[in-house]
């Protein structure tokens, strides 16, 4: 039998169910495996073990007097954990922000909600990036994440806590958000599945910053999952309209046990920037082709050039119809806005990703009708685009250029975000899904994007991809 914290959240309900293992045995599990890596990865940034334990016993109490055949709920007993932006009630919910580090949450978001009601058990919230802003999660309420693979290196972001909550085994899957790669970068770089669901299937609601305008559309609320067999199971129990958000609507999931590999398109996308990815990231994804080719699938190398200019629309996509600046947000939230003088001061209250997202908000602001309507033009064009070379099947490109860089590598770079962002420009669905460690022992992985509202088929690649090479491969000290 393997370790508790190396196996899905769907074997460890059964197991829950059957009485192999107590929902105490559980928790305790995690929670041990979380005390343990806190020191060198500081994934959490809040935890509620103690609570989490009464919750388990709770469960342990009700499983003992239930009959074999009760109905229970689907996650009953598992854990898992959320990024800290997401409201969990009683905990904070600041998004890195110091002068929100004494808030906590009233309530459940309706994600969060759905998932307690399936009786999955909240370990925690998790550490991101000032006002999710980033690529690296670091702030400085909670201080900075690292990779649990190597402490030297980044664990991606905004998500980054809880994609090393999941990569170091403490959690079987964990809730997180994504605008620009927000859960796919953090997936990649921590070894584990990930997975951002089409525009307007899951809520956005409860969430800080509040995401307004088209980067409502653009937000996307998913699961990241040790195991691929949870991201289908999550997807569905947080899928829905919740009567708050303006953006979601209902859309029917299909299994992905009805997605059959042969015969399946599968593009591979060429020219998509003047910086090549690494070697190994090509590598990885061509062969992650040739396993889907080996079961029957049909390759398609497609020129897409124009994504090259994706960045661009991205940015004026996810101003739109937005009235709040990153200043506003820091007046409303009672911080004070930085200076020019401010914001040169590396030792402020603002992580330099936020001052440099600031910094062109204090030059004067002379917005050009023309060139922003020419950019939304064009993010419509590229998203169409995308959507006609995928058609009826997936695309495959990795996440980021490179794997986990090292600390700070990534900062004044935005065009790391094109080949995540493209994706939420053009409300796909998209699955990150890990394919071993490099010769330095980094995870490696690729973007399984698929066409609107078709989750099951990333997913389903995704599963067949897990059998093909195994999946999330724990770092050394991920079993308990």
């Amino acid at each position: 039998m393997n370790p508790i914290t190396t196996r899905s959240a769907v074997d460890l309900a059964g197991a829950i169910r059957r009485r192999e293992l107590t929902a105490g045995q559980v928790v305790d599990a995690h929670i041990e495996l979380h005390r343990r890596v806190a020191p060198r990865v500081n994934a959490i940034a809040a935890d509620r073990f103690e609570v989490a334990r009464h919750e388990a016993t709770v469960v342990d109490e009700l499983i003992s007097t239930a009959s074999p055949d009760a109905a229970l709920p689907p996650l009953l007993g598992v854990p898992f954990t959320v990024k800290e932006s997401i409201a969990v009630a009683g905990m904070p919910h600041s998004a890195g922000l110091l002068a929100r580090q004494d808030l906590r949450a009233p309530h459940n978001a309706p994600t969060v909600a759905r998932l307690v009601a399936a009786g999955a058990i909240a370990l925690g919230v998790t550490n991101t990036s000032e006002l999710t802003l980033w690529i690296e999660s670091s702030n400085r309420i909670y201080g900075r994440t690292s990779n649990p693979y190597d402490a030297a290196r980044t664990a991606g972001g905004s998500s980054g806590g809880e994609g090393a909550a999941v990569g170091s085994g403490g959690s079987p899957f964990g809730l997180a958000s994504d605008i620009g790669g927000s859960i796919r970068i953090p997936a990649l770089f921590c070894g584990v599945f990930g997975h951002k669901p089409s525009a307007g299937l899951v809520p956005n609601s409860d969430m800080y910053p509040p995401s307004l305008g088209e980067s409502g559309r653009m937000l996307g609320v998913g699961p990241l999952a040790r195991r691929a067999e949870d991201l289908f199971v999550v997807l569905g129990l947080i899928a829905g309209p919740d009567g708050q958000d303006p953006f979601t609507r209902p859309i029917t999931l299909r299994d992905p046990a009805s997605v059959s590999i042969a015969g399946l398109r599968v593009v591979l996308t060429e020219d998509t920037s003047r910086r090549p990815m690494s070697l190994e990231l090509h590598d990885a994804r061509e062969r992650a082709a040739g396993a889907l080719a080996g079961a029957g699938a049909h390759l398609h190398r497609v020129s897409l050039r124009s994504w090259r200019g994706a960045l661009l629309a991205f940015l004026a996509t996810l101003q739109d119809g937005s009235p709040q600046s990153t200043a506003a947000l820091l007046a409303e939230a009672g911080a004070d806005v930085p200076t020019w003088r401010g914001l040169m001061r590396p030792r402020g209250p603002h992580t330099l990703p936020t001052r440099l997202a600031l910094l062109p908000e204090l030059l004067p602001q002379s917005r050009d009708s023309v060139r922003v309507r020419r950019l939304l033009e064009r993010g419509h064009e590229l998203a169409a685009e995308l959507r006609e070379a995928i058609g009826d099947g997936v695309l495959l490109h990795p996440a980021h250029p490179r794997v986990a860089p090292r600390h700070g590598a990534t900062v004044g770079r935005p065009w790391l975000l094109t080949p995540s962002a493209v994706f939420n420009l053009a409300g796909l669905p998209v699955t990150e899904v890990p394919l071993g460690l490099s010769g330095a022992g980094l995870p490696l992985g690729v973007q399984v994007a698929a066409g609107p509202n078709q989750d099951h088929v990333s997913i389903a690649v995704a599963l067949e991809l897990e059998r093909a090479f195994g999946g999330w491969t724990p770092p050394p000290d991920a079993t308990c």
